[in-house]
């Protein structure tokens, strides 16, 4: 793993997109990154009911989504709003 890129554990319920927001550091500057609730009942096979219920799942597959993360803002795959979207 790059260790210049950090996660806090930090993760939030985004009702109104419907994902979890986790930030990344990289050379001090803050990322914000997202998973949307699709997305993550796809990964993990599972349907998600409640918001947390979608943190629980998040925390079960946070080591995978980080490496996902990692690899799109080594890439530069930026959204228009500046975030990592993972997706699976």
């Amino acid at each position: 793993m790059n260790q210049s890129i950090l996660f806090p554990d930090i993760q939030t319920w985004d009702d109104e997109h419907q994902a979890i927001l986790f930030p990344a550091q990289q050379a001090g500057a803050l990322i914000e990154c997202l998973i949307t609730k699709v997305s993550l009942e796809q990964l993990s096979g599972q349907s998600i009911a409640s918001s947390q219920q979608a943190l629980d799942i998040f925390a079960q597959y946070r080591f995978d989504l980080e490496e996902l993360a990692e690899a799109l803002i080594e890439e530069e795959e930026f959204n228009s709003l500046g975030q990592i979207e993972v997706v699976n």
